[in-house]
């Protein structure tokens, strides 16, 4: 948790000092991508007159830019329709294993009603194919569904849980079903009856004498509005990767030409906006990261090594996890070594994971990366011996990447830091309950005020246990948790 004084929040305005109301309903929602647009959902339905708040001039949000991988399994009707066997306790041991800081009531629920979540998606109007791509990607070049989207087949966590694909991709061929994903969502809510205010921008919350949230002040263009919350506030309003000052102050670690992943409104508002309500901020300092240099597939038969020539982490492990550890090597330096056999060049020529040269000898490639003498060549013929046995004993590679690197000339891929170009976006958010409801500094929910999304501290934690889908998954179904207890306080 982050020191409140680092952060500057809004001022939180008292009721007293409303002379009138503008505007009111049930719940309001701010922001309209993922979470948002699942919270209204859900509000909706339970018959709350419901209005949402958004910055931009239409719905989206990050998620509509996002390639559309959702996180979902305990046996869904793609996996069951593709062969795969998964249960919700596999799913939650799995998550677990990987989370840093589980909160077990929030993964138990996202577990259990994973497959009633899929079909809710699908009443929605959000389309998945009954199809599966078996190549490892960081996308489906088409518009199948099913992918190993994560670490369950890497190790330790196939030995923790039994491994099945779980990232459900929207049915839309290419990396931007993010897109259609909120196209849907955003039809349902309109459908609904939902409300919108676009180009607004949610400049402080409103408290009552008792400190719960009853509404939000607004700037839209030159008016400043006042909109009464009968029943609660829903921050959906998405992380903070676009701030500059809480980037460089909270992810000093990340680099610095890194490509951001957001929409120009990540900008920490949602954040703040709980802050000045009493709420607490959580691991501002996590974010995702990445650089994947698959595929082609051969190349996850390779190795990365450090500045000191060894390797570091298992290279069939999701490209966020190598990313992971790839940050924490000294000086940040990695490169992927390969052979003639399984050279090729990195998907993704935005990443520019530069080729640094070709050599004919070991020892020559030692020599040209600036390695410590003896260092590659002693990691390779570790490597062999450990191929020739079949089996990868350092970090225990799967059987399909095991291969010995001995086929001339070699080559190495620079995956360094501030040399090769990353993506990212932040992790960390406010303390929120199972119930999506803002927790206080005594931990005790702050009556009327609830987050989902980026601006939440929920499931996704790290790139290291990342797994791709997570953070739609989690917002759609934080969101319409939120949407679900917010109308829930009407009765």
């Amino acid at each position: 948790m982050m020191p409140e004084s680092s952060i500057s929040a809004p001022e939180l305005i008292a009721e007293r000092d409303v002379t009138a109301w503008d505007e009111a309903a049930d719940v309001v929602v701010v922001g309209y991508g993922g979470a948002g647009s699942c919270a209204a959902i859900e509000a909706r339905r339970a018959g709350a007159d419901v209005l949402i708040v958004e910055r931009a001039s239409g719905g989206g949000g990050a998620t509509g830019i996002a390639g559309g991988h959702v996180y979902l399994g305990g046996g869904t009707p793609v996996q069951t329709a593709c062969g795969f066997e998964d249960t919700a306790d596999e799913m939650y041991k799995y998550l677990e294993a990987l989370t840093p800081d589980p909160d077990p009531k929030k993964l138990r629920l996202y577990c259990d009603q994973s497959v009633e979540h899929f079909h809710w998606l699908e009443s929605a109007g959000v389309p998945f194919e009954r199809s599966y791509y078996p190549g490892k990607a960081a996308m489906q070049p088409g518009s199948e569904c099913l992918i190993w989207s994560g670490n369950e087949k890497a190790w330790p966590f196939r030995e923790k849980a039994r491994p099945a694909p779980r990232g459900h991709k929207v049915a839309f061929a290419g990396g931007d079903a993010g897109q259609l994903l909120m196209q849907r969502l955003i039809a349902t809510a309109t459908a609904l009856g939902v409300r919108t205010l676009f180009d607004a921008r949610v400049l402080a919350l409103i408290a009552g004498d008792d400190g719960a949230i009853i509404g939000v002040r607004v700037r839209r263009f030159d008016e400043i509005l006042t909109i009464r919350a009968r029943s609660a506030v829903i921050l959906a309003a998405g992380g903070y990767i676009m701030n500059e000052e809480m980037f460089e102050r909270e992810l000093a670690w990340m680099p610095r030409d890194l490509i951001k992943h957001g929409t120009p409104y990540d900008d920490g508002s949602g954040i703040k906006l709980g802050l000045s309500a009493g709420g607490q901020a959580m691991r501002l300092d996590r974010a995702f990261l990445t650089s994947p240099f698959y595929p082609p597939e051969n190349m996850i038969k390779g190795i990365l090594v450090n500045a000191l020539g060894r390797r570091f982490v298992a290279e069939d492990c999701y490209h966020g996890r190598t990313a992971g550890f790839t940050v924490e090597q000294p000086d940040g330096i990695a490169y992927l070594i390969l052979d003639s056999e399984i050279f090729g060049y990195p998907p993704y020529e935005y990443f520019e994971q530069r080729l640094v040269d070709g050599w004919d000898t070991v020892e020559d490639m030692e020599a040209g990366l600036k390695l410590p003498p003896g260092s590659l060549v002693e990691t390779i013929a570790r490597y062999n011996r450990d191929m020739a046995a079949g089996e990868d004993s350092e970090f225990h590679k799967y059987d399909d990447w095991l291969k010995p690197l001995d086929k001339p000339p070699y080559a190495a891929f620079d995956l360094s830091l501030n040399r090769a170009k990353y993506a990212g976006f932040s992790l960390g958010g406010l303390k929120t309950n199972e119930n999506a409801e803002v927790l206080g500094k005594d931990d005790a929910p702050i009556p009327g005020l609830y987050a989902a999304g980026a601006c939440a501290w929920n499931i996704a934690q790290d790139a290291r246990g990342y797994s791709s889908g997570t953070c739609i998954g989690e917002a759609t179904f934080f969101g319409r948790r939120a949407g679900q207890f917010a109308a829930g306080k009407m009765a």
